[in-house]
Formats: structure tokens, sequence, C-alpha cells
């Protein structure tokens, strides 16, 4: 009889507000899971508008006012429940009814909560299997960047190849052009020098006769080497060359992506929805419960 009693008592307890001691009247639940009257709550923060900050009655922890006001706070299904088994039980003088009651009640919450471990189980199913088509989507698409990333190098090294051949064969080309125009100048270099010797050997060791029999010979000869013009002819032998390099503008700008870009849009599986669960978890989804956010949360 006195667990009886108990148990009415605990009821009693779990269905009185703290602030006016009586029974809730529309019950209303705080982030810190107490719960109050929502006129004892307006009372209590007369003062405070939509978005302040307010402490709980209780524990004293703040929580911010809702847009519309302390009636914008969720409803206490669970003590309405409550509620409800000590309307049934009041006035009935066997107190195990309201243990009964209770009972119901427990039962009732146990299966909606069986309910959610079923489903929780097939939302966790169904992240793994997500997570698993993730990494083997991302992975193709890594095989993607990498096979075109692998095209450009290949296409640059192509073209690199190409130029430093141009390059090259522009270097043989003035080089051997350079030589001979060099071999020429050497051999004319080499004319000027013998007639510079024979002619001073002639002034020098010649007689008068030798000077008169010589002389005509040494003029053409001179004329002739003077008739080369070292300068212009290498000039025309070696026309002006400019070779330049102008580098590509692909990397001119910082946000240009010459690979590719990657784009994430959504998800890559359709997101899980309560319906999908409608005639498992009917109640759950239909009827107001204590559970009721912790589901639509998934």
């Amino acid at each position: 009889m006195a667990r009886q009693s108990s148990v009415g008592k605990e009821l009693d307890d779990m269905t009185e507000c703290c602030i006016c001691t009586e029974v809730f009247t529309d019950p209303r639940g705080l982030p810190c899971y107490h719960t109050f009257c929502l006129q004892c709550l307006q009372t209590y923060g007369k003062d405070k508008r939509p978005g302040d900050r307010m402490l709980c009655p209780l524990c004293r922890k703040e929580f911010t006012i809702p847009n519309d006001g302390l009636s914008g706070l969720q409803k206490n299904f669970y003590v309405g429940k409550l509620l409800h088994v000590r309307k049934l039980s009041a006035g009935q003088s066997a107190p195990e009814k309201a243990s009964d009651a209770l009972r119901k009640l427990v039962a009732s919450d146990s299966e909606q909560v069986t309910n959610i471990l079923v489903v929780t189980g097939e939302v966790l199913q169904r992240l793994e299997t997500e997570k698993n088509d993730v990494i083997k989507h991302l992975a193709g698409i890594e095989d993607e960047i990498n096979t075109a990333a692998d095209k450009l190098i290949a296409a640059i090294q192509r073209n690199k190849v190409k130029l430093l051949s141009e390059v090259g064969s522009i270097r043989m080309k003035r080089v051997t052009r350079l030589k001979t125009a060099k071999q020429e100048v050497e051999q004319h270099r080499t004319a000027l020098e013998s007639f510079v010797r024979d002619s001073e050997t002639l002034l020098s060791s010649g007689t008068a006769g030798d000077v008169t029999r010589s002389a005509i010979g040494f003029h053409d000869r001179a004329d002739e080497l003077m008739k080369f013009d070292v300068i212009c002819h290498v000039d025309t032998s070696l026309p002006p060359m400019n070779a330049t390099f102008t580098s590509s503008t692909l990397l001119n700008r910082e946000d240009r992506n010459l690979v590719g870009t990657v784009t994430a849009e959504g998800q890559l599986n359709q997101h899980f929805s309560c319906t999908r669960y409608e005639n498992r978890t009917s109640n759950i989804c239909s009827e107001p419960s204590i559970y009721s956010s912790l589901f639509i949360t998934f």
C-alpha cells in the first residue's frame, strides 16, 4: 500500500509546476529539459522580449526566447500524457490504477522507441552505404583528374620538345653561318697578312729592278684584296637575327584551372525521409511525443 501511495505521489510531483506548485497548465519545455506552465514563464520573464536571453527558473541555465515569444517554446507532450494519466486516476480509491496507466504509458513509449531503434539501424546502414559510395565515386573523380592532368602534362612535354627542337635548329643554322663567315674572314686575313709580308720584304730587300718588275703585280693583288669589304660581307652573310620566346598566358591568372574543376552539389544518394518508414512509425511521425524531435533530426 505504501508503494502504491509512493507511485501516486511521484505522479503528482511529475505533473506539478515548481513555480506555481500547481498542476501544469500548458506545459512548455526549456532546452535544459525543465518544464513550467506557459503562464508562469510569461510572468517570470515579463520584461523579456523575443531574442533576449533568459535564465531557467530552476537550474539558471540561459536560453534564447523564440522569435514568437515564450509561447513559441516546445510543448512537453510527455508531461501532457502524464497529466492525462493523473486525470484518469483522480478521485479513484485504488492507486494501483495510476500505476497501470503509467505501465501503459511506458509500454507505449517503449514501442515507439523500439521503432526508432529499427529506423536508426537502417539509417546507420544507409550512411555506411553512402560512405562507401562516396569513397568509390570520389576515387573515380581522382582517376579522371589524374588522367586529365597526365594528358595535359604530356601535351606540355610534347610542346616543350617541339620548342626546344626549333631553338636547336635555329642555333645550328646560325652557328653554321657564323663558322662559314669566320672561315672566309680568316682566309681573307691570311691573304692580307701574306701581302703585307711580301710587300715589306720587297721594299726592304728588293732591288730597284725587283720593285719595277713586281710593282704592277703587287698593285693588282692589293686592288683585289681591297675589293673584299669584310664588314659588308659579314653583314650580307649574317642578316640580323632576333630569336625570342613568348610564354603561354595559361598561368597569367591565379584563378585559372589548368586541369579542370570539381563541383559538389547535394548528396550522392537520396536524402533520408521519414515517409520511407511511414508504415512502421506512423504513430511517431503523426502523433506528438517527447521523441518526435529525435526522429526528425535523422
